[in-house]
């Protein structure tokens, strides 16, 4: 018992992501809309106990099994077989023909002239062989399609040669060309003959899906009011198939037929293999949400809501199922994390939904390219401006979209139901509540959201304060770095304003020992010459941890912290580094190294490269443009050499752009002024 519980307490985190997960499969099932059975009991053979039945609705015949299963049968017996032509073979065939031909010529075996001749019997016997190709099996069908030049042609089974056959043929044309079959000259084309035409199964299995998806699965409709059978009549034949279909019809739309538990069934598990892709995701591309319960939860409440209100509407409401504003989803989901999984999120949620929404295709369709332009708009939600403007132009797909279905439906603008225009409005004004309910999700599931970076780069906040009393020039190194990084961030499409607080912070940790670092020293004493290098390494690497503890203590949020891990990686502190090792004493690399992590975002990536430019870039002397090109390169390719970029989601283009950012920032901060005559 003890053991089991010791084995609860180890795996907690995963017992809780379990049962999460399946809180959240059960809910949404248990949300699903549910419906009646069909009202009529009826069996084979036996007469129609009730009043004459009209059909209540416009449905199809559905197809028995069995026909189903002759008809797919009949499909496969007659299924055209597919042969690839291989060009190159003839064309090897032909070179190999010529050398052994020159070959003839230059051991005096053939004249020119009669070389000439014998190239031009073989040339025309290997055309008429060639014609339909060798094949490599003989086909078991009298024709197949045969695919030569891109073209299919259909051959019949008079012109299949296999490679006996063709070698027979072409020993018969070139004996009736006056060239003996016993001949090394008859002996020579013989032997170089190849298959070259081949069975091409994955077309031939294509075209057969193909021609097995367009089956039809029924045979004719019946329309609303038609006669179905009257009392007394007997059940059987036709009238049996068409109550079959009628009771299937109900039974699949209402959920309440003797197969109801195996429906549910099927539905759950479609619904945990959506949320099990969703944990999955997260796992493989996003493992530090994965690792972070807070987080997972939240996703999954996110999904929970859009569900249960759709899932409300459309069982209480369903012609304004429009108005949920699903689109929040992805907001929301972006705002706090990334777009990628802001737009995957959103899409299996759309998934689910398509169960239980009528027009399920219209609706993922609609909600899926919303979805995508939410994501593709939506940016800087801090300014209240692109909200609006996002907002309006999800509205506008919803109408663009509608009125496409409707004239695919409908074939003209005939019937156009209005009231969805002001169902598509209200859905985009219920939008515009994303803002306040990211407050509200800050608050509840202690999360960070762009307006509140806003607030944690205003310089006089507390921290920042104490920053730069007790380390100005600490400080003012941060709102250097913090310059150099947000443009490099906007300049590749990067979250600047998470850049920018990232680096305003990175270096708190320096308020421990300040004057141990030389951009607060304001005299010629330096402490690093008291002490031994591995000691002043250990002080210097030191304001790393120190920083993340004080950003705990302040509450600084989990996203920030990150920029204070992984400003320095797992550099070498090379100053000290170098100078143990000139002093003879043993060196071991690890006290010089930084802790790391490596940078894991471009935004965190960035922060590094504009940190090391930053710092370094003091030790400049009369900096031109030249010289500022070839530092900054250095110090990037250096940290690119030592794969401090490795786990970053940035490419190299975007490196280079970052570079070129960090040299126009820098050739303007060191930009030389006239001087002024005295």
């Amino acid at each position: 018992m003890g053991k089991t519980l010791d084995n609860i307490y180890t795996y907690q985190s995963l017992v809780y992501k379990g049962f999460i997960y399946f809180l959240s499969v059960f809910l949404i099932v248990f949300f699903f809309p549910k419906g009646g059975k069909f009202k009529y009991e009826f069996q084979k053979g036996k007469p129609w106990q009730y009043e004459n039945l009209y059909a209540p609705i416009d449905f199809s015949i559905k197809k028995s099994e069995e026909e189903l299963e002759a008809e797919r049968r009949s499909i496969e017996e007659d299924r055209t077989l597919y042969y690839q032509f291989d060009n190159s073979v003839t064309l090897e065939i032909q070179s190999a023909f010529e050398s052994a031909l020159s070959n003839s010529i230059q051991n005096g075996q053939l004249s020119t002239g009669d070389a000439s001749k014998y190239r031009s019997v073989v040339q025309d016997a290997f055309k008429q062989i060639y014609a339909y190709g060798i094949f490599q099996e003989l086909p078991g069908a009298n024709a197949i399609f045969l695919i030569k030049n891109n073209e299919a042609m259909t051959v019949g089974s008079s012109s299949f040669l296999d490679l006996e056959a063709s070698k027979a043929q072409l020993t018969t044309l070139l004996e009736n060309a006056g060239i003996p079959s016993s001949s090394n000259l008859a002996q020579m084309p013989v032997g170089l003959l190849e298959s070259n035409v081949f069975y091409d199964e994955a077309l031939t299995q294509k075209v057969l899906e193909d021609e097995l998806s367009t089956l039809s699965y029924t045979r004719g409709e019946v329309d609303r009011g038609s006669l179905i059978i009257t009392r007394g009549e007997v059940i059987e034949g036709e009238n049996l198939k068409v109550l079959n279909s009628l009771r299937e019809e109900y039974e699949s739309d209402l959920w309440r037929g003797n197969n109801y538990y195996f429906i549910l069934f099927g539905y759950t598990v479609l619904v945990a293999l959506v949320l099990v892709m969703l944990l999955l995701f997260l796992k493989r591309y996003r493992p530090s949400i994965f690792e972070n319960n807070n987080k997972v939860t939240f996703i999954l409440v996110n999904i929970l809501v859009m569900v249960v209100a759709t899932t409300l509407m459309v069982k209480h409401y369903e012609g304004y199922v429009y108005v949920v504003p699903l689109c929040i989803l992805p907001l929301v989901l972006k705002n706090f994390f990334d777009a990628r999984l802001g737009l995957f999120t959103h899409v299996l949620t759309v998934l689910i939904l398509g169960f239980v929404v009528p027009n399920s295709f219209e609706y993922v369709f609609l909600q899926t390219i919303a979805g995508i332009v939410t994501i593709l708009t939506a940016s800087e939600l801090y300014k209240r401006a692109n909200l609006f403007i996002s907002v309006g132009q999800i509205t506008l797909i919803y109408v663009i979209g509608y009125f496409a279905f409707h004239i695919i439906h409908e074939g003209g603008m005939d019937g156009i139901e209005w009231i969805l225009f002001g169902i598509f409005v209200l859905n985009g004004l219920l939008t515009l509540f994303s803002q306040p309910l990211i407050y509200i999700y800050e608050k509840v599931f202690g999360l960070i959201s762009d307006v509140s970076l806003l607030e944690l780069s205003d310089t006089n906040s507390k921290l920042l304060k104490d920053l730069s009393n007790r380390a100005p020039g600490t400080f003012h190194h941060s709102l250097q770095v913090a310059n150099l990084a947000e443009a490099a961030a906007n300049a590749i499409g990067a979250n600047a304003m998470l850049v920018r607080v990232g680096a305003l912070q990175h270096d708190i940790g320096k308020m421990e020992n300040p004057t141990f670092f030389t951009e607060n020293q304001t005299t010629n004493s330096n402490p690093h010459d008291d002490i031994p290098p591995k000691e002043s390494a250990k002080i210097i690497i030191g304001h790393v941890l120190k920083g993340i503890d004080m950003a705990r203590k302040n509450n600084l949020p989990d996203r920030v912290i990150d920029f204070l891990r992984t400003h320095h990686g797992t550099t070498l502190v090379y100053y000290f580094y170098k100078k143990q090792s000139e002093s003879g004493a043993e060196v071991d690399e690890e006290d010089f190294r930084y802790p790391g992590p490596i940078p894991f975002s471009k935004e965190t990536a960035i922060l590094m490269m504009a940190d090391a430019v930053e710092a370094a870039s003091k030790s400049l002397k009369n900096p031109t443009y030249p010289i500022i090109d070839e530092f900054v390169e250095k110090i990037v390719s250096g940290q690119m050499k030592a794969n401090q970029f490795n786990n970053a989601n940035i490419t190299l283009k975007e490196i280079e752009m970052v570079k070129k950012i960090l040299k126009q920032k820098l050739t303007n901060i060191y930009h030389l002024r006239v001087e002024y005559p005295e």
